[in-house]
């Protein structure tokens, strides 16, 4: 496994590769520290919707001339909007890597955004929230994120509303592109079949006249623990709850996300064998771990009957109750392979490598040696699972956010007292 490389340019602009031998593609992104939580009050979703219009046209290339030209190599286009980041990247056989980085330098540093594309993609977005509206087990998570952190950002839809998307101007794009699309805040990668001196070169010949950007200044979210309840005519209770946890930063994220893998990440894990192999209480269920530059939650989903959302929830409570008194060294060992595979078998794709060379030096400001990633986990043991998740039913309210038939939910307060090794 091999490490990635990084450079910054005179005017601030990072570069980072990651050179895989064996690989006859390339993965090819530009990626901008600016997301959902970086959106002022009246821009509630506009992280997203500029990057829809991104595609959509600069002074060189309309639309199609955009899509057609990539598509025309063979290659693959395509972006997402996060809590905290956007990227925009495409897959590419090695030759074209020149007209890869052209065309991602074009529409972030010359976006047109005509009238009529942005009347479309406002559409395709209302499209968008209405599909998301009509997926319970999708908008939970929002109304889970609301739960959690309440007016904050990161309570916020990433998609924005129907009422805010509707009122962006190009004006409104243009302002949040000019205070995030700069050098400081963007970092060009490429993984893959590259060389990363001749991979810095081209990148710099593209892009080294590029204007410096705002520092993203973040508040710090205050968890609140709080609850959403939403009753609607449908044959399950989709169920998110979550407690408040640490960043990404945080040296214990390692211990997290074996917790996470051995209490509900596979068919193995605690939550599957009890809640849905053990009673039959739910079809689907998993934990998550979602850890930010400065804050994060840990999660569980299920969907099950209405009837039995409440012995479902006081199962898994117990279940992570227990983990806090101790976890076997079975699992906590059989939690770690699951983890290191996933490691590796990521690594094996030029995307994988790109995404995760991206957001390590997001984050760390470096990229990570992958033996490294594979020492830190192997050195999680038992206690370390114990403490993480000890400190998890001490650490506050859990939030709870509920879509489906009319139904009793126990209380956030009822919650924490099983959490706490109590009774409802």
């Amino acid at each position: 496994m091999s490490r990635g490389e990084l450079t910054t340019l005179p005017g601030g602009l990072r570069v980072a590769s990651r050179s895989l031998a064996q690989a006859q593609s390339l993965s090819v992104g530009i990626w901008v520290n600016a997301g959902a939580r970086d959106e002022r009050d009246s821009e509630m979703g506009i992280a997203h919707m500029l990057e829809h219009m991104a595609f959509k046209g600069t002074k060189r290339r309309s639309a199609r001339d955009i899509a057609t030209e990539v598509e025309n190599v063979g290659g693959y286009m395509n972006a997402h909007t996060s809590r905290e980041e956007t990227a925009y990247y495409l897959r590419l056989l090695p030759e074209y890597l020149d007209m890869g980085i052209d065309i991602l330098a074009d529409i972030l540093t010359e976006p047109t955004m005509p009238d009529e594309e942005i009347e479309r993609e406002r559409g395709v977005i209302i499209q968008e929230i209405g599909q998301s509206q009509d997926t319970p087990d999708d908008i939970v998570f929002d109304m889970f994120a609301r739960a959690s952190y309440g007016d904050h950002t990161l309570g916020r839809p990433i998609l924005g509303s129907i009422d805010s998307v509707s009122g962006f101007s190009r004006d409104n794009l243009r302002g949040f592109m000019s205070r995030h699309y700069g050098a400081g805040q963007m970092l060009v990668t490429a993984s893959g079949a590259v060389a990363h001196d001749d991979f810095v070169k081209r990148v710099e010949e593209r892009l080294g006249h590029l204007a410096s950007a705002e520092d993203t200044q973040r508040l710090s979210p205050s968890w609140q623990g709080g609850r959403h309840i939403e009753v609607r005519d449908l044959e399950q209770t989709h169920l998110v709850i979550g407690l408040p946890s640490f960043g990404a930063r945080d040296d214990r994220r390692f211990a997290m996300m074996v917790l996470s893998t051995l209490f509900g990440g596979g068919m193995s894990s605690r939550l599957f064998q009890e809640v849905r192999e053990k009673r039959g209480l739910c079809y689907s269920i998993f934990s998550f771990a979602s850890m930010y530059s400065d804050s994060g939650h840990f999660g569980i989903y299920a969907g099950t009957s209405a009837d039995r959302a409440n012995e479902m929830l006081t199962v898994t409570a117990q279940q992570l109750a227990e983990l806090a008194m101790g976890a076997s060294e079975e699992e906590v060992s059989r939690a770690k392979a699951q983890l290191r595979a996933s490691l590796v078998m990521a690594r094996e794709s030029v995307s994988g490598c790109g995404d995760a060379l991206a957001r390590q030096i997001m984050l760390f400001g470096a990229p990570v040696d992958d033996s490294e990633l594979l020492q830190q986990i192997a050195a999680v043991d038992a206690e370390a699972v114990r403490n993480v998740a000890s400190d998890l039913v001490a650490g506050g309210q859990p939030a709870i956010a509920a879509i489906g038939p009319q139904s009793s939910i126990m209380e956030n307060q009822a919650l924490s007292r099983i959490l706490a090794g109590g009774v409802a």
